[in-house]
Protein backbone atom coordinates (compact mmCIF):
# COMPACT_ATOMS: atom_id res chain seq x y z
CA UNK A 1 0.00 0.00 0.00
CA UNK A 2 2.84 2.40 0.86
CA UNK A 3 4.47 1.63 -2.50
CA UNK A 4 1.20 2.40 -4.28
CA UNK A 5 0.82 5.75 -2.51
CA UNK A 6 4.48 6.58 -3.13
CA UNK A 7 4.11 5.70 -6.82
CA UNK A 8 0.95 7.80 -7.15
CA UNK A 9 2.66 10.78 -5.50
CA UNK A 10 5.71 10.35 -7.71
CA UNK A 11 3.59 10.25 -10.88
CA UNK A 12 1.57 13.28 -9.77
CA UNK A 13 4.70 15.23 -8.94
CA UNK A 14 6.28 14.24 -12.26
CA UNK A 15 3.16 15.38 -14.15
CA UNK A 16 3.15 18.77 -12.42
CA UNK A 17 6.87 19.17 -13.12
CA UNK A 18 6.35 18.46 -16.81
CA UNK A 19 3.44 20.91 -16.96
CA UNK A 20 5.49 23.59 -15.22
CA UNK A 21 8.44 23.04 -17.56
CA UNK A 22 6.11 23.07 -20.55
CA UNK A 23 4.69 26.47 -19.59
CA UNK A 24 8.08 28.13 -19.03
CA UNK A 25 8.95 28.87 -22.69
CA UNK A 26 5.61 30.58 -23.13
CA UNK A 27 6.06 32.80 -20.07
CA UNK A 28 9.71 33.37 -21.01
CA UNK A 29 8.53 34.63 -24.40
CA UNK A 30 6.17 37.09 -22.72
CA UNK A 31 9.00 38.34 -20.53
CA UNK A 32 11.60 38.49 -23.33
CA UNK A 33 9.23 40.26 -25.74
CA UNK A 34 8.43 43.08 -23.34
CA UNK A 35 4.80 41.99 -23.08
CA UNK A 36 5.07 41.77 -19.31
CA UNK A 37 6.14 45.41 -19.27
CA UNK A 38 3.16 46.29 -21.42
CA UNK A 39 0.88 44.46 -18.99
CA UNK A 40 2.44 46.42 -16.11
CA UNK A 41 1.67 49.67 -17.94
CA UNK A 42 -1.93 48.52 -18.39
CA UNK A 43 -2.22 47.73 -14.67
CA UNK A 44 -0.88 51.20 -13.81
CA UNK A 45 -3.47 52.76 -16.11
CA UNK A 46 -6.27 50.78 -14.47
CA UNK A 47 -5.12 51.88 -11.02
CA UNK A 48 -4.84 55.50 -12.14
CA UNK A 49 -8.44 55.32 -13.36
CA UNK A 50 -9.58 53.92 -10.00
CA UNK A 51 -7.57 56.56 -8.11
CA UNK A 52 -9.52 59.25 -9.94
CA UNK A 53 -12.80 57.53 -9.08
CA UNK A 54 -11.84 57.08 -5.40
CA UNK A 55 -9.77 60.16 -4.47
CA UNK A 56 -10.31 59.57 -0.73
CA UNK A 57 -8.22 56.38 -0.70
CA UNK A 58 -4.70 57.08 0.66
CA UNK A 59 -1.73 56.63 -1.68
CA UNK A 60 -0.23 53.97 0.60
CA UNK A 61 -3.36 51.82 0.18
CA UNK A 62 -3.17 52.22 -3.60
CA UNK A 63 0.52 51.30 -3.44
CA UNK A 64 -0.20 48.11 -1.48
CA UNK A 65 -3.02 47.11 -3.82
CA UNK A 66 -1.05 47.84 -6.97
CA UNK A 67 1.96 45.93 -5.69
CA UNK A 68 -0.17 42.96 -4.71
CA UNK A 69 -2.22 42.83 -7.90
CA UNK A 70 0.72 43.48 -10.22
CA UNK A 71 2.49 40.23 -9.38
CA UNK A 72 -0.50 37.92 -9.07
CA UNK A 73 -2.46 39.29 -12.01
CA UNK A 74 0.57 39.20 -14.32
CA UNK A 75 1.23 35.58 -13.36
CA UNK A 76 -2.45 34.76 -13.89
CA UNK A 77 -2.42 36.46 -17.29
CA UNK A 78 0.73 34.60 -18.35
CA UNK A 79 -0.91 31.34 -17.35
CA UNK A 80 -4.09 32.25 -19.23
CA UNK A 81 -2.12 33.23 -22.35
CA UNK A 82 -0.12 29.99 -22.48
CA UNK A 83 -2.89 28.04 -24.29
CA UNK A 84 -3.28 30.91 -26.77
CA UNK A 85 0.41 30.75 -27.66
CA UNK A 86 0.35 26.94 -27.72
CA UNK A 87 -2.31 26.99 -30.45
CA UNK A 88 -0.02 28.89 -32.82
CA UNK A 89 3.57 28.40 -31.74
CA UNK A 90 5.70 25.36 -30.96
CA UNK A 91 8.33 25.33 -28.24
CA UNK A 92 10.90 25.43 -31.04
CA UNK A 93 9.25 28.60 -32.40
CA UNK A 94 9.37 30.13 -28.94
CA UNK A 95 13.05 29.30 -28.52
CA UNK A 96 13.77 31.10 -31.81
CA UNK A 97 11.67 34.09 -30.70
CA UNK A 98 13.45 34.21 -27.34
CA UNK A 99 16.75 33.99 -29.25
CA UNK A 100 15.75 37.09 -31.22
CA UNK A 101 14.93 38.96 -28.03
CA UNK A 102 18.37 38.12 -26.67
CA UNK A 103 20.00 40.04 -29.54
CA UNK A 104 20.69 43.78 -29.15
CA UNK A 105 17.89 44.78 -31.57
CA UNK A 106 15.50 42.31 -29.92
CA UNK A 107 16.30 43.77 -26.51
CA UNK A 108 15.77 47.29 -27.83
CA UNK A 109 12.44 46.26 -29.34
CA UNK A 110 11.36 44.59 -26.08
CA UNK A 111 12.42 47.65 -24.09
CA UNK A 112 10.47 50.01 -26.35
CA UNK A 113 7.37 47.79 -26.72
CA UNK A 114 5.47 49.05 -23.63
CA UNK A 115 5.83 52.70 -24.70
CA UNK A 116 4.98 51.86 -28.32
CA UNK A 117 1.92 49.92 -27.18
CA UNK A 118 0.73 52.71 -24.90
CA UNK A 119 1.10 55.33 -27.62
CA UNK A 120 -0.48 52.98 -30.18
CA UNK A 121 -3.51 52.55 -27.93
CA UNK A 122 -3.97 56.32 -27.82
CA UNK A 123 -3.61 56.57 -31.60
CA UNK A 124 -6.04 53.65 -31.98
CA UNK A 125 -8.61 55.44 -29.81
CA UNK A 126 -8.32 58.59 -31.92
CA UNK A 127 -8.60 56.55 -35.11
CA UNK A 128 -11.66 54.71 -33.78
CA UNK A 129 -13.37 57.97 -32.84
CA UNK A 130 -12.61 59.46 -36.27
CA UNK A 131 -13.89 56.33 -38.00
CA UNK A 132 -17.04 56.37 -35.89
CA UNK A 133 -17.70 60.01 -36.74
CA UNK A 134 -17.21 59.33 -40.45
CA UNK A 135 -19.59 56.36 -40.37
CA UNK A 136 -22.23 58.41 -38.54
CA UNK A 137 -21.79 61.27 -41.02
CA UNK A 138 -22.26 58.92 -44.00
CA UNK A 139 -25.35 57.40 -42.36
CA UNK A 140 -26.80 60.89 -41.85
CA UNK A 141 -26.09 61.74 -45.51
CA UNK A 142 -28.09 58.66 -46.48
CA UNK A 143 -30.96 59.74 -44.24
CA UNK A 144 -30.48 57.32 -41.37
Amino acid sequence: MKKLIFTALLITSFTFTIQAQEADPYKDTLVASGSMGTFQVAIKQVFNMYKQQKPGVPDEVWGELESSFSKTSIDDLAEMLTPVYKKSLTQSDLQAIIGFYQTPIGQKFAEKTPAITQESMQVGQQWGMKLGQEVMSKLQEKGY
